[in-house]
């Protein structure tokens, strides 16, 4: 290609680039540019160059002739911002080449130009032919689109690109703000789900197109294998939910319904395997037509067999996003040379624009359709209240009527009334002179009750006396026993009156006031909260068994002077006999250890058994 002091912008394609495969990936640029490998590059097949195999380093050779001096610094600029690496090699003043380094792989601050493209300094633009060396290697398919420029024809294109981008992100604020008002003011789940895409739909473009490298992640590239990919999932999912809201396709389109929940179970789960398994999958975008053939084709059908109104702006955004779909595969593909390149690369942008614009619409007529449905419902509120108003009337006028023939009647019945009131007064008066007796006779009975009950009260003294006296004196058998020590709260009354006969002093803090504990009879320290267990400092603590029954295991082996057998516990217990072993055996120690302390106290000495010697 020949450039001359006019010239300030060019895009190499087809014949202007011929390229070499390196399969290694370690071919250097000394054999590359070597006279042996000149004719081992052949030229471009598509409209602009690919790397066919993403395993593979490409390397790319222009040829540029100045046919005269150049006064105006130039760049070589690439446009695919997903390219990892790119090494450039440039002819100096002597004849070497300088190399120099960029990619989606680096640092942004690595840059030459801090510029979402991959741009290079040309350093020699005097008189004469040059050829310049380019090597790139990235693992997602890319369009190697090489452009000459002069540095002022950059600014101006720059500074247009991100105004253009500035419009196209203050759209996509200005929208989302304005459904986040909406759902506020409404909470319908509809303006949440919206706003959910559009923002999707803004982190998906700013990871494309580089922006997002250049301002929320330039020192971290890694994020660009994941931002696309990830936005991409939320626009997907995040479209068909709103669909679902928007359309109501649960109650007009259940067959639709069902195929969406399965299209998003398949989108997570491909989601899933590419964000944990091998995140190179993230670029088969073309997996998004799916969804979207899906929402498109509900729109449709609930369009034009349900005739529902508001899917009729959703039909028509899902077609201009359906369009920009296609041609942005078409433009990937490298067969749109007939559409303007601004047109092709920007095609899904001016879709989901253009989308976006549609959706308000279709959200602002069905809020139209609802307000007329609500106005309408309030204007048959309105009749049916006026036509309630008239049923009152007549309702009021036969309640009137009605309420005047009944006071004739509850007049004759109070007449009948004040002669049975009569009669009541006249026998009220005999029932008086009968209380009177009966309350006599109350009085004999209540004082031989109180006679009864002292005759009671020494009944049980002399019952409980005589079972004591049966425990201390013979062996009873369990149920006998039982009727001392029933139950736990006995045993614990039991234990307590044993362990504190002789006052109460925390073992903490040697404190005498105590109130009750968390457990039956357990003491809590008024002063230090200490909660002692009735239990500690017994034969009882930690103990597995019922605790009557402990009770009953310590009374047969006092009784028996530690004679009876593992096995007779364990029938008279129903308790296991190697339960009953161990406890027999630590009963025995203690047995054997206050042999002294058990001398002459006859059979009440197994409750001396019960606490411990510190105790």
């Amino acid at each position: 290609m020949t450039f001359n002091k006019s010239s300030y912008e060019y895009i190499f394609k087809s014949g202007d680039v011929v390229a070499l495969e390196d399969p290694t990936n370690k071919l250097p640029f000394e054999i590359i540019s070597s006279a042996a490998y000149q004719d081992k590059f052949i030229p471009n097949k598509d409209y602009y160059p690919k790397n066919y195999n993403q395993n593979a380093s490409y390397w790319y050779r222009i040829k540029v002739r100045f046919n005269e001096d150049l006064d105006k610094t130039s760049v070589i600029e690439f446009f695919d911002q997903v390219t990892d690496y790119i090494d450039a090699y440039f002819p100096d003043e002597n004849g070497k080449y300088v190399k120099a380094s960029t990619g989606a792989d680096l640092r942004f601050q690595d840059r030459l130009f801090k510029h979402k493209n991959f741009e290079f300094l040309i350093q020699n633009l005097k008189k004469g032919e040059y050829y310049y060396y380019f090597k790139v290697k990235s693992k997602d398919k890319v369009n190697v689109i090489i452009v000459f420029r002069t540095v002022e024809r950059f600014i101006q294109y720059s500074l247009t690109e991100y105004l253009t981008y500035g419009l196209f992100y203050g759209m996509i604020f200005i929208f989302s703000f304005h459904n986040l008002l909406m759902y506020l003011a409404v909470r319908r789940k509809q303006y949440l789900y919206y706003i959910l895409y559009i923002i999707s739909v803004g982190l998906y473009e700013v990871s494309v197109d580089g922006i997002a490298f250049q301002y929320l992640w330039p020192n971290h590239p890694v994020w660009n294998e994941y931002a696309y990919g990830v936005a991409l999932f939320c626009i997907s999912s995040f479209a068909l939910i709103f669909t679902k809201e928007l359309l109501h396709v649960k109650q007009k389109a259940p067959f639709y319904h069902k195929l969406i929940n399965t299209v998003l179970f398949l989108r997570f789960i491909f989601f899933i395997v590419c964000l944990f398994y091998n995140p190179d999958w993230f670029k088969y975008k073309f997996i998004e037509f799916i969804p979207l053939s899906v929402g498109f084709v509900t729109g449709i059908y609930i369009l034009w067999r349900k005739r529902y109104r508001p899917a009729r702006f959703f039909v028509v955004g899902y077609s201009f996003l359906f369009l920009g779909f296609i041609i942005k595969i078409i433009h990937i593909l490298g067969y749109a040379r007939h559409i303007p390149g601004a047109l092709g690369y920007y095609s899904l942008s001016f879709g989901f624009l253009l989308e976006m614009v549609f959706l308000s619409f279709a959200i602002g007529d069905q809020v139209r359709i609802l307000k007329r449905k609500k106005e309408n419902a309030q204007k048959q509120i309105i009749k049916q209240m006026q036509l309630n108003a008239a049923m009152k009337d007549d309702l009021n006028r036969e309640l009137e009527a009605k309420v005047e023939q009944r006071t004739v009647e509850v007049k004759k019945q109070a007449v009948a009334l004040l002669k049975q009131n009569e009669t009541i007064e006249k026998q009220n008066e005999e029932l008086l002179s009968k209380n009177g007796l009966l309350e006599q006779q109350a009085e004999e009975i209540s004082r031989m009750n109180s006679l009864l009950e002292r005759d009671n009260i020494n009944l049980k003294t002399n019952i409980e006396k005589v079972t004591d006296a049966r425990v201390n004196a013979t062996e009873l058998d369990f149920e006998e026993f039982s009727q001392k020590y029933p139950d736990k709260e006995a045993c614990y009354k039991f234990l307590a009156e044993l362990k504190w006969e002789s006052g109460y002093a925390c073992l903490k803090c040697n404190h005498a006031n105590y109130c009750n504990g968390k457990a039956p009879y357990n003491r809590r320290c008024t002063k230090c909260a200490y909660e002692e267990s009735v239990l500690h400092g017994t034969i009882f603590e930690n103990n597995r068994i019922p605790i009557n029954k402990a009770f009953y295991l310590v009374y047969l082996m006092y009784s028996s002077k530690g004679t009876i057998s593992s096995h007779k516990l364990s029938d008279k217990l129903g308790i296991r006999q190697s339960t009953c072993w161990a406890y027999a055996s630590k009963i025995k120690k203690v047995m054997d250890e206050r042999k002294k302390d058990l001398k002459g106290v006859g059979k009440s000495g197994w409750s001396k058994l019960v606490l411990d010697k510190k105790s």
